[in-house]
């Protein structure tokens, strides 16, 4: 097994290399950057989209992540702040004649801007990233690893009680469905469940503002965030339900979709292993329906279920957290990566997704080592 995983973990570096390749390239290509960015701003212009959009035929020459002075945000300024601004967002350099030692600045003969190619840039970041040096943000003047981990905390709080709670009420939902096969219990819930998996989890959670949250009928619930603003005031207990309070509705639309997955999954399992002749044997023996069931069927049947938990959180974390969010405003990674992509704060953008992406790989050997401590018969390394 040692082999094995060893063999995962060197995989790990290329996969995260060629992912971080793929999206830092095509990201050259979307027009608007952050340069481009800034210079609609200063003028006024809102933001680089709409100034594009206006602009007719005026033309632009370069819109992509290092921008242009021929852009047309940037007509009334200074050429020389154009470049300085490239050069502090990686994008250029500016190099002096052997000798000068003023502040480095188109402004002067001394110097010119050089600018930065994209497979240079690529290197230069991923050798910053390796070393798990994310830079800072272009907007906000705090760093990429510094911002994640002040997001971090309310998506993990999302993602790990939509997972929890999907699995506590899916697994004994789904033995329940596997042992009363084919009555209106089973019919009625798998019903139920296919519906709250073909509603979309944004029309849910509107739905959930709407009635519990003072939208038209009750209000039950808080419309938005994940603290009163008496946090600091209330105790310790106070503060706990608090937090339950306000997590409620967004748990409840994150997890609604998971259930069907998971409880069916867990029947057909369940079913399989019910058909198989050592419970056959089991119940030939004299043992209750309930020592089968969970001393023989359930370690068996809950392989999949259970060694996939890493996965199903990971997808719960990132998958639905963008809208759940946005929808509470809640203050998490979903909305701080979709603000950063708008924005074009590449740092930010390109310092996540490789956060997420390690992540990503990482659970899913973690996924394979539950597989092999829930039932050590498998052995990846001798399939290998």
């Amino acid at each position: 097994m040692g082999a094995y995983i060893l063999r995962r973990l060197i995989l790990v570096i290329p996969t995260l290399v060629g992912i971080m390749m793929i999206n830092f390239f095509l990201t050259q290509f979307v027009p608007g950057g952050p340069v481009e960015q800034v210079l609609a701003r200063l003028e006024g212009g809102g933001d680089a989209f709409q100034t594009i959009a206006g602009s007719g035929d005026a033309g632009v020459e370069d819109q992509g992540a290092g921008g242009s002075s021929d852009y047309i945000g940037a007509r009334g300024l200074p050429p020389e702040f154009i470049d300085q601004l490239e050069a502090q967002f990686g994008f250029a350099r500016i190099v002096c004649e052997p000798g000068y030692t003023g502040r480095p600045t188109t402004a002067v003969p001394e110097c010119v801007k050089e600018p930065i190619p994209m497979v240079e840039r690529f290197f230069i970041m991923m050798g910053n990233y390796l070393t798990f040096d994310f830079g800072q943000s272009y907007f906000r003047s705090i760093g990429v690893l510094e911002l994640v981990l002040e997001k971090m905390p309310v998506s993990i709080s999302l993602g790990l009680w939509s997972t929890l709670i999907a699995y506590l009420v899916s697994i004994p939902l789904g033995i329940r469905k596997a042992v009363r096969d084919g009555t209106p219990f089973d019919t009625w819930t798998s019903g139920a469940i296919i519906v709250g998996y073909a509603i979309p989890g944004f029309l849910f959670a509107i739905l959930l503002l709407v009635v519990f949250a003072g939208g038209s009928y009750f209000q039950w619930f808080p419309l938005r965030g994940l603290t009163s603003d008496n946090w600091d005031q209330l105790s310790f207990f106070g503060k706990i339900a608090d937090y339950l309070w306000h997590i409620a509705l967004p748990v409840l639309a994150s997890t609604i979709s998971s259930f069907a997955t998971l409880t069916l999954l867990t029947k057909n399992s369940f079913l399989d292993e019910i058909k198989k002749q050592y419970v056959m044997t089991a119940r030939a023996k004299g043992l209750s329906e309930g020592a089968v069931l969970y001393g023989h069927v359930f370690r068996n049947a809950m392989l999949i279920v259970i060694a996939g938990f890493p996965a199903v959180f990971v997808s719960v974390f990132f998958g639905g957290s963008l809208i759940i969010e946005t929808i509470f405003s809640l203050d998490g990674l979903g909305r701080l990566g979709f603000e950063a992509a708008v924005a074009r704060d590449y740092p930010v953008v390109f310092g996540t997704l490789f956060v997420f992406g390690l992540m990503g790989l990482v659970v899913g050997i973690l996924s394979d080592l539950m597989y092999v401590w829930i039932d050590p018969r498998i052995d990846f390394e001798r399939r290998g």
